[in-house]
């Protein structure tokens, strides 16, 4: 339904900032709460923050909270993660995933997205 496109990430030393770019179609973009996950090698896959449909509330990984934001562009079909104070841990490869259906609430889990992009690798080195 929703066919997502990630780009941005790269190599940053630590403290540096990122800004992550999810380009997604579908003419339905603006119904659906969209998220960002990420995976480190040897690791599960973790939730980093959604944004709701209308970008009117935002849900954050205790982690990520106060460093990392989610925003949307609905007019632009883009949903943005600007990361600041990265931190070597923060490496990983980055997902936008859009979610399964139309929430009141901020989806939070991975069963609760329909639709994921390739990923964006992130480095960051100290």
């Amino acid at each position: 339904q929703v066919q997502l496109v990630e780009s941005g990430g790269g190599l940053v030393q630590a403290g540096g900032s990122l800004r992550l770019s999810c380009a997604a179609s579908g003419r339905t973009f603006s119904r659906y709460a969209m998220g960002w996950f990420r995976q480190a090698p040897g690791k599960e896959r973790e939730f980093v923050g959604a944004i709701s449909a209308k970008g009117d509330s935002t849900s954050y990984a205790g982690s990520m909270k106060g460093r990392f934001t989610i925003s949307r562009d609905n007019a632009k079909n883009t949903v943005y993660l600007q990361m600041n104070n990265l931190k070597p841990e923060d490496t990983a490869v980055y997902y936008c995933a859009a979610a399964d259906r139309y929430y009141y609430h901020v989806p939070t889990t991975s069963s609760e997205f329909g639709s994921w992009g390739q990923g964006t690798q992130v480095t960051v080195s100290s």
